[in-house]
């Protein structure tokens, strides 16, 4: 038998930043031993639908969902059964099982083996329903699906599931409910050192959501030499010892998410704990006292931004020197509060953006209260484009705080930068999917 993993991407190209897609690495290793796999990552090449395979086998997200269901036509009307998985159709059930022979809902570890036992037997399930969290421990991504592809280079690790945090925007907590996972330190560490990679990218959501473990984690690390990178909540700040203990380890870069400089907004997305233990300009200081250069994650649309908060908080990221800086419209995404609430108010541009033809990346999807959603959609676009213009890269390069530290900070600024302009903006305002209608499944 043999199964084809796909990763769609927003549309028929390819992009410049992507990142080893870690769930393949995890699927793979799940796969028994006498089933063969390849991977295609779309971001990288072409998908050859008639190359021959028995199962074609995609992790959906909602950005991608469109394109993904027009690859899976391509599949089933060749006679290859499709299976989907991850955030999206966990949340969209429904959706998805017009487009795809069976779905995976939840986590895969205890559900993708029954998939492939009873894909060998010509009769898939439409629906696999994880009945919990189950356990990290013993986890073995198979890299090896990665071999011959042209991905950033630096190894993505995952060392536990979960956030201890709800805020409205945010599906991370409606997937994984309160249960919070992590894995066996030694397994993380031996699984780096198997890697053989000068830099990890740890993609917890929230590293911190157990700060003991975390402490054992750093610790554990220290002895590997490696440089690392992290999501992170900014509370971390006022852990001294945490702080020092990530310098120690090796990490250079941490994604933080600010999302407004507004405490009334931070109230309503239910993130006011961002200010509890300072300013933000305080913890960004202690960040940089360690060397940590940050990429910060702004959003906007909430009912206190108005057309000013753009500039606003364009010139609060210039003026921290940030690594990187995301400024984006407030995008509501299914199984997160924040879309049914803003479906209730009738405030939804489209009922379910990512299918709609019309939608273009990076547009406004509903219409905020203080300003109007292609204000919105202008707005985002323009603090992109300030942040990454050319003088700005220059200038935040010259910080020798953090982002000129060392060589080997430079060097992954300016790669970073030039990376992130240039697909900024070639995904700007182009439409998700291609310009052909979806097929559903006839039943």
């Amino acid at each position: 038998m043999k199964i084809t993993f796909i990763r769609p991407n927003l549309s028929d190209m390819r992009s410049g930043d992507a990142m080893e897609p870690l769930v393949f690495a995890i699927l793979a290793g799940l796969t028994p031993p006498d089933v063969e796999t390849v991977l295609y990552d779309e971001r990288l090449e072409p998908i050859p639908y008639d190359e021959p395979t028995d199962l074609a086998a995609l992790t959906v997200e909602t950005y991608n969902a469109r394109r993904a269901y027009q690859l899976a036509a391509q599949f089933r009307r060749r006679g290859v059964p499709v299976v989907m998985g991850g955030y999206h159709p966990t949340f969209m059930p429904d959706e998805a099982l017009q487009f795809a022979d069976a779905v995976v809902s939840g986590d895969a570890e205890g559900l993708w083996e029954q998939v492939v036992q009873d894909a060998q037997a010509g009769r898939l399930r439409r629906v696999y329903r994880q009945s919990g969290y189950p356990p990290l421990a013993g986890l073995k991504p198979d890299r090896r699906i990665f071999r011959g592809k042209r991905y950033a280079p630096a190894a993505l690790v995952q060392y536990g599931r979960g956030c201890r945090f709800a805020c409205e925007f945010c599906s991370i907590h409606a997937f994984y409910g309160s249960n919070l996972r992590q894995r066996p330190v030694a397994e993380v560490v031996a699984e780096i050192e198997a890697a053989q990679r000068r830099h990890i990218f740890l993609v917890d959501d929230n590293i911190f959501v157990d700060v003991p473990k975390a402490r054992e984690l750093f610790r554990a690390l220290i002895p590997l030499k490696i440089r690392w990178s992290c999501q992170v909540s900014i509370d971390v700040a006022q852990d001294d010892e945490l702080l020092k203990l990530m310098e120690q380890s090796g990490c250079t870069t941490a994604v933080i998410g600010f999302e407004s400089l507004d405490e009334h907004n931070l109230a309503q997305m239910k993130k006011k704990w961002n200010l509890r233990h300072g300013d933000y300009a305080t913890s960004v200081q202690k960040f940089r006292d360690h060397g940590i250069m940050i990429y910060g994650s702004f959003v906007f649309g909430y009912d206190h931004d108005t057309v000013d908060s753009f500039e606003r908080s364009v010139e609060f990221a210039l003026r921290s020197n940030f690594y990187l800086a995301n400024f984006n419209p407030l995008t509501p995404m299914p199984g997160a509060k924040l879309y049914e609430r803003l479906r209730a108010e009738g405030q939804l541009v489209f009922d379910r953006w990512w299918l709609a033809p019309a939608y273009t990346y990076g547009q406004a999807t509903f219409h905020p209260r203080g300003m109007t959603a292609e204000q919105l959609t202008e707005g985002c676009f323009w603090a992109r484009q300030q942040f990454n213009a050319y003088g700005s890269i220059l200038k935040r390069a010259l910080d020798f705080k953090t982002n000129c530290r060392d060589p080997y900070r430079l060097g992954l600024y300016l790669a970073s930068n030039v990376v992130s302009r240039r697909e900024i903006l070639k995904k700007q305002g182009r439409g998700l999917g291609e310009n052909m209608a979806l097929e559903p499944i006839l039943i």
